[in-house]
């Protein structure tokens, strides 16, 4: 069971490398496409689908199988190793098709995900500005709100110590319009 997880991690990664190197480029689908193609049949030199990727599940589940099953024949035919004579051999290919394309749709969703990032950055980016704009705003209201009890607290004790009242302190203090105009409100 430990060697079959190996495996299928191994087939994971190769799945996401496979699909990477496609979507880079597709030279050797656009040489058996014109190996088994007519002329009027073959792609476009804009068209970047390969064999994993932008592929359908089905074609893209023969393409792995039948890589990976001309690969494993191989294997049984030049060394002493039988790979589909026994249940191991069977359930590590299994497990190798399986992990390569879950790895080639885990590597579609990467690079999907990153081209929207891309594309969204620009956005993402003005909102944040904003949304910290009026962060700004609204901490400047609530100093102001402060202010503004701390004053109201002010005048209660005023009005509560009347015998407290000088004309020093209210010299001290500003008027509303000009701590308005200092504020650049007015």
């Amino acid at each position: 069971m430990g060697l079959e997880l190996v495996i299928f991690i191994a087939a994971i990664l190769l799945g996401i490398f496979l699909y990477w190197r496609e979507s880079n480029g597709n030279k050797l689908y656009r040489f058996v496409n014109k190996v088994f193609n007519s002329k009027a049949l073959q792609m476009k030199s804009t068209e970047k689908k390969g064999f994993v990727f932008k592929q359908a599940f089905l074609p893209r589940l023969v393409y792995v199988v039948g890589g990976f099953l001309l690969v494993g024949l191989a294997i049984q035919f030049f060394s002493p190793f039988e790979i589909f004579t026994s249940y191991n051999g069977i359930s590590a290919f299994s497990s190798i098709v399986v992990g390569t394309l879950l790895g080639t749709y885990l590597a579609n969703f990467v690079l999907k995900s990153s081209k929207v990032i891309e594309e969204k950055s620009d956005s993402i980016g003005d909102i944040m500005e904003d949304a910290v704009e009026k962060g700004k705003d609204f901490i400047e209201d609530l100093k102001t709100k402060d202010d503004l009890d701390a004053e109201r607290s002010r005048s209660a004790d005023v009005v509560e110590e009347p015998e407290s009242i000088n004309e020093s302190s209210k010299t001290e203090e500003k008027s509303a319009r000009e701590r308005l105009k200092d504020k650049g409100l007015l």
